[in-house]
């Protein structure tokens, strides 16, 4: 068997994984008081460090 390509079973792991670690991020984003979206950014490589040392110690409280 070959290790190329992108198959069905690929994909559903994916979505596996992405539902697993991002309805959490989402809620506890949510919980914070900022849009649930922002949990997306989570997703992003380096952008994911960004965002969490901006939840983390940010100060604005948002509306």
């Amino acid at each position: 068997m070959q290790m190329t390509g992108f198959s069905i079973e690929h994909g559903l792991i994916l979505l596996i994984a992405t539902a697993i670690s991002g309805v959490p991020l989402w809620r506890i984003v949510a919980r914070t008081g900022h849009p649930g979206i922002v949990a997306i950014l989570f997703s992003i490589p380096l952008v994911n460090v960004g965002v969490l040392w901006w939840l983390a110690y940010g100060n604005q409280q948002p509306t």
